[in-house]
């Protein structure tokens, strides 16, 4: 497989028999076991009745109902209903209340209520104060960089196998530090505002410039720029509570310890970054700047208004004008999760989560889902790489292998014969031993993608487009029902939040 193809994947959970968890094999061995009974006393009508039972048990917990069983799906529904009830999904912030105290204190919404920042200590030669990101709920620490790519789009082969090598690269590097949970990538590309181009502009206009040439400038400035998009990307490493204590405490404890050894991470994440993977810039965010990174996602048409106050920071007759935005207000001022949308402030957002197909994907793959369908619309999309540790990357390959072995003799001692997909599997558990005996890391990817437009614009026909795009690109898209708000935070919001914990491991 070349460096620009990714096939080399499996479920993120496998059953370890006949592809059962031992969460879903205990209830269906208890649930046969009266039909065992009824047909030894051979109670033939109780014995119908067992099975009839033990068949809807079976298919509510095996069989996937668009991503998820029956059971999980009526669990979820149940919670999303006690939630609503009780004003779970409903939001209001404290700035739009006139009650914040302090407005460098996050107020966000849904999973993201636990974040709280911090301007960490001085990192890198020019002394900048990136802002550390705590997640109090998940128990995690994060940075978030802003960074420039010249894309692939034009990349001769060799260049964008090296960029490919580069990726993987960079989830070794992360692996070995053996502290970092998750690595997300995020692209969003927003609709152009025309700050930049009103700036140059003003600065550049002549007051003897031909009436005509005014005339067309300002024409096609009028016609491009709505339709016009600008990308920008993110880079964020989230490092969990239970791996960085013990460095933090060697460093000095605290939050200023767990900085240290984050800046550390941050500067093999950096390194990886502008080597092979090919980044032209890479800078971490401060507290500013992450407000900026955050207020943006929720509400993209502030972008012209910050941008603009930046550009004129300079002050207009020795009055410098008011630049940026607290953390306090970065958030939306009222949000609404809704069953298969997100509401927040004067926008709609739908969330889709991407499968992988079976046939592998290609680098790069992914473009088409961030090109806008309308001018206005707001596309986002957020890659999680989670690299695992070489010991439990062991024990998963050695399940998966006892699983499809299991499997195998089973089916051959049936009679029944080997699928492709089946030989397929055994070959890639197989590849995947042989990559991991090598040093290669096993990682564990998500991805997550969304749309957001004005809350008055047809929010469901938005949601149907990014849905065929997704479909377009060669992968397979799953609507994150009763749970848009959580899958709008780790698609547009650039705070590594999204990825789940497996068993409470961070």
């Amino acid at each position: 497989m070349s460096a620009t193809r990714y096939g080399d994947y499996a479920k993120d959970v496998s059953g370890w028999f006949l592809g059962m968890t031992g969460a879903q094999l205990a209830p269906v061995s208890v649930a046969g076991v009266p039909a065992l009974i009824a047909f030894n006393a051979q109670a033939w009508a109780a014995l119908l009745l067992c099975l009839l039972v033990w068949t809807l048990l079976v298919a509510a917990l095996l069989v996937p109902i668009s991503g998820r069983s029956a059971g999980r799906w009526v669990a979820d529904l149940w919670l999303f209903s006690l939630g609503r009830a009780l004003g779970w999904t409903v939001f209001g912030s404290r700035a739009a209340a006139g009650t914040a105290e302090d407005l460098s204190e996050a107020d966000l919404p849904g999973v993201l209520a636990g974040v709280r920042t911090h301007d960490g200590p001085p990192f890198g030669q020019t002394f900048t104060r990136p802002v550390i990101v705590q997640n109090c709920a998940a128990r995690t620490w994060a940075a978030v960089a802003r960074i420039a790519h010249p894309g692939i789009g034009l990349a001769e082969p060799g260049e964008r196998d090296r960029m490919g090598a580069g990726l993987a690269e960079l989830c070794e590097i992360a692996a070995r530090t053996e502290l970092v949970d998750v690595v997300a990538l995020q692209v969003r590309t927003v609709p152009d505002d025309g700050a930049e181009r009103a700036a140059w502009e003003r600065s550049h206009a002549r007051r003897d410039a031909p009436a005509v040439a005014s005339q067309v400038n300002a024409l096609l400035g009028a016609t491009l720029t709505p339709a016009a998009v600008r990308s920008e990307a993110f880079v964020t490493v989230v490092v969990g509570e239970r791996r960085i204590a013990r460095a933090a405490k060697e460093s000095g404890g605290g939050i200023d310890g767990r900085a240290r050894v984050l800046h550390g991470v941050m500067a093999e994440i950096e390194g990886a970054l502008r080597g092979a993977v090919g980044c032209t810039a890479v800078s971490w965010l401060d507290s500013a700047g992450l407000a900026a990174a955050v207020r943006t996602g929720f509400a993209p048409g502030d972008r012209g208004q910050l941008i603009a106050a930046d550009l004129t920071s300079g002050g207009v007759d020795g009055r410098a004008p008011a630049t940026g935005v607290p953390m306090g207000a970065a958030g939306p001022t009222q949000a609404l999760a809704e069953v298969r949308h997100y509401v927040h402030d004067a926008w709609a957002s739908v969330t889709d989560t991407i499968l992988l197909p079976d046939s592998g994907a290609v680098l790069g793959a992914l473009a088409p889902v961030l090109v806008p369908a309308t001018p206005g619309e707001r596309r986002s999309v957020t890659v999680f790489l989670a690299p695992l540790p070489l010991d439990r990357a062991t024990r998963l390959v050695g399940r998966e292998d006892m699983s499809a072995t299991t499997g195998n003799e089973l089916r051959a001692r049936m009679g029944f014969r080997q699928r492709a997909r089946q030989r397929r599997d055994t070959e890639r558990i197989g590849t995947a031993d042989e990559k991991l005996a090598a040093g290669r890391a096993l990682v564990r990817p998500a991805v997550a993608a969304c749309v957001t437009v004005p809350a008055t614009w047809p929010i469901a026909e938005h949601g149907r487009r990014l849905d065929a795009a997704v479909r377009a690109a060669g992968f397979v898209p799953l609507r994150l029902d009763l749970a848009q708000d959580s899958g709008f935070a780790a698609a547009a919001i650039p705070l590594g939040i999204g990825l789940p914990d497996r068993r409470g491991r961070r």
